[in-house]
């Protein structure tokens, strides 16, 4: 699975990178979304691959951006049954009954590098596993 979190700001930018984050459920900064690893959600992050940042995540940080950052509709937080529920279903591929989009905050300590350059240089594009540590500190 791919966690996949939205770094820019859609300002003179291309129609078709505003609608596939539209599809992608990123309407802001800082939001993420998990996403199945398969070949039409890989074009869609490859459309919109200069305002996102991805990577492939890991089970104990899914496990604590659930807990501590999934909301159910109504902006009602999530208590451990239902958090293992929701873990056990998005790794089985289904679509749990929480709200889509993790908001998350700036990371802790801040950017390390500028936005708007791709990975490692900047803080957009594919960090494979390095997604994972950006995650511990945006949660």
């Amino acid at each position: 699975m791919f966690a996949v979190i939205r770094m820019r700001g859609v300002v003179k930018a291309r129609k078709q990178a505003i609608n596939t984050l539209k599809l992608l459920r990123l309407h802001r900064k800082m939001h993420c979304v998990v996403i199945p690893d398969n070949p039409s959600y890989k074009g869609m992050i490859q459309a919109a691959k200069d305002y996102i940042t991805w990577g492939t995540i890991s089970e104990n940080v899914l496990q604590m951006m659930v807990t501590k950052r999934g909301r159910k509709p109504g902006n009602v937080r999530l208590n451990a049954d239902e958090a293992n529920r929701a873990i056990a279903m998005l790794k089985e591929g289904k679509k749990p009954e929480i709200v889509p989009v993790f908001r998350l905050t700036p990371p802790r300590g801040g950017f390390k590098h500028s936005i708007k350059h791709s990975y490692p240089r900047g803080e957009i594009g594919n960090r494979k596993d390095k997604i994972n540590e950006l995650l511990e500190k945006m949660i």
